[in-house]
């Protein structure tokens, strides 16, 4: 009998283990943007990472739409149980819910897991643009008033409100032209349909001559472009919101041991050398940040981008 027992329970016990990490099943790693974009690379790194250290398979999904909110109401509307997560710029959670009805509370319906990090971005503009500074481009708006535009990844993007800021900050006009993700709105700027453009994916055609940075936005001077001045060397964006980061969520009521698993092994990915160095190749910094620490930001940041929002004229 009790070799029976003892039997049953050495075979119950990896299903148990199971059951209780929640990762019976291949997990869903929802990028709220289309491939190509910022988010996406994120979301493919660290899917990988975490896949490799939760022993189970996590799959990219892209569901783009409506500046992030498409995907991120579909993980709001996923059951609790660690097998829907929801890679999420701080766009989608701290700008969209201000600008429309997006079918979330991003403060209720998302348990906060862990933060990938800060993200840099470089102003940039179209080589064409007889301009080579930030104190040049303000000044060639204010000499054209209206004639400029820029692009982002949509209404509600991080690129959106940036772009929105530097005008005000800069005394000038620009109109603001949405594009399906990041990755066609730095395509446009490169070939010269948009003038200038705040967002990191525009690395690559700065490197190759396709666009010129002006100036870069994040925690200091961006280490792959030294020679580029940040923004706040010139006396601007020191009071912006921040909308930079990029976070992992679970939908509301996700059990606490699930997310301290995943937010443990997420954490511990930061510090494999590869995965650090893709994140920093994509404009990241990595931060390690607990549940509860990620919670309290985005609650900081949504208060403050609404302001902001509002004071434009945006929301």
């Amino acid at each position: 009998m009790n070799r029976r027992i003892l039997l049953a329970g050495l075979l119950a016990a990896p299903a148990v283990a199971r059951a209780e990490a929640g990762f019976s099943r291949p997990i869903r790693y929802i990028s709220p943007f289309p491939p190509g974009a910022t988010n996406d690379n994120v979301s493919r790194v660290m899917s990988r990472a975490l896949g490799q250290r939760l022993g189970v398979n996590v799959v990219v999904e892209n569901r783009a739409g409506a500046g992030g909110a498409v995907g991120a109401r579909l993980v709001a509307e996923s059951r609790p149980d660690g097998l829907t997560l929801l890679n999420a710029s701080a766009g989608n959670l701290t700008i969209a819910p201000h600008l429309n009805p997006v079918g979330y509370d991003p403060l209720r319906a998302f348990a906060p897991v862990a933060m990938s990090g800060e993200a840099f971005s470089l102003v940039a503009v179209n080589p064409k643009l007889p301009v080579r500074t930030l104190p040049e481009l303000i000044a060639y708006a204010r000499r054209h008033p209206g004639e400029l535009n820029y692009g982002s990844a949509g209404i509600g993007s991080a690129g959106h409100l940036r772009g929105a800021l530097l005008a005000d900050a800069g005394g000038f006009e620009a109109v603001h032209i949405p594009f399906p993700g990041s990755a066609p709105a730095a395509n446009a700027l490169a070939a010269g349909d948009v003038h200038f453009m705040i967002d990191p994916i525009v690395a690559p055609h700065v490197e190759a001559g396709r666009a010129r940075a002006v100036a870069a936005i994040g925690n200091g001077r961006w280490e792959a472009f030294a020679e580029v001045p940040n923004i706040t060397e010139h006396g601007l964006g020191r009071d912006w919101p921040s909308g930079g980061w990029f976070g992992l969520f679970a939908p509301a009521r996700t059990p606490d041991e699930i997310v301290a698993r995943i937010n443990r092994e997420f954490n511990a990915s930061l510090d494999e050398p590869e995965v650090s160095a893709a994140l920093r190749r994509f404009g990241l910094s990595p931060e390690k940040l607990t549940p509860e620490e990620l919670g309290a930001r985005l609650a900081r940041d949504h208060a403050a981008t609404g302001q902001a929002l509002r004071r434009l004229h945006i929301a």
